[in-house]
């Protein structure tokens, strides 16, 4: 029989924390903030948080028997038999569906299609799209920006292009980081066909290209006259060494500790990490809201 503890496994909510982009444009927007749009942020996180877990529930019963196959990926629910193929399956379908509900039911009729449009991408992309490489990880970084223009569209702001780019880029930039830590740990392309189209000298090079292009497009967004205009402040760069340093870390970890596998761990346990993280939040925030004060 399977258990609770076996389902919530599943879910990973731990990848939850992914979900905190939607409440990106709300933050980016101090002249929205209202409890109306502070609870339809906190649904569309809700909605994406039940969606997520559905697609790596419905991943998991794709994968589960490469999985068994697998020596850390075995000991998931599925592969391991703690939760059956077909419970997976319906759970996923329960969280797909109350997702569904909670956006029909509270959510503007333009929020609906960015979850929409996510569950067909992820769907693809767990059947056939994760196997193809270069595609996989412009997929997974594409889902970002999905979550952005969700926020976006729960509190009917339009998103700028800045904070659309560098969405883009930080979550290819994991992504790529994932498939360097895949590679370094010689997991085999017959697990992740997408694997035999990589190297380590390709992800080293893309990691270095995506890394330049964000730091200097968020470089550009801090000094941007129509950013400063928006917020009243022309000191949005002090919180560009934030950036750096938080991707710099990130960097490390990929390329000299070689323990870039699980981004979620690595945001959620890494102290560096962290404090560049909230000094990035308390810096910017100080200096989009200090004046509101």
């Amino acid at each position: 029989m399977t258990s609770v503890s076996a389902l919530i496994r599943l879910a990973r909510l731990r990848q939850w924390v992914k979900n905190a982009f939607v409440a990106a444009p709300l933050f980016f927007t101090p002249e929205a903030i209202n409890a109306r749009n502070l609870v339809q942020v906190a649904v569309a996180v809700a909605v994406f948080c039940l969606l997520s877990s559905a697609i790596y529930s419905f991943n998991d019963w794709c994968d589960r028997e490469a999985d068994r196959q697998h020596p850390s990926k075995r000991l998931r629910p599925i592969a391991s038999g703690k939760v059956s193929p077909a419970a997976g399956l319906v759970f996923a379908l329960v969280l797909l569906l109350t997702a569904a509900a909670l956006t029909a039911s509270l959510m503007p009729r333009g929020f609906a299609l960015y979850p929409a449009v996510y569950a067909v991408f992820s769907t693809l992309y767990s059947l056939r799209l994760k196997h193809v490489a270069v595609l996989d990880v412009l997929i997974v970084a594409i889902g970002f920006v999905l979550r952005v223009q969700a926020g976006s569209a729960a509190i009917a702001v339009a998103p700028t292009v800045w904070i659309v780019i560098c969405t883009f880029l930080l979550a290819l930039f994991m992504a790529l980081a994932k498939r360097r830590d895949d590679l370094t740990r010689d997991m085999h392309d017959t697990h992740r066909p997408a694997l035999a189209g990589y190297n380590l000298r390709f992800v080293d090079s893309a990691l270095t290209v995506v890394l330049a292009a964000l730091l200097v497009s968020y470089f550009v967004y801090t000094t941007n006259e129509g950013v400063i205009r928006r917020y009243g402040t022309d000191q949005l760069y002090l919180t560009a060494p934030f950036v750096a340093a938080g991707v710099l870390r990130y960097l490390q970890i990929a390329l000299v500790e070689e323990q870039s596998g699980s981004p979620t761990d690595i945001v959620l346990t890494d102290r560096f990490l962290i404090l560049a993280v909230l000094g990035w939040i308390l810096t910017f925030g100080w200096l989009i809201y200090g004046r509101l004060l």
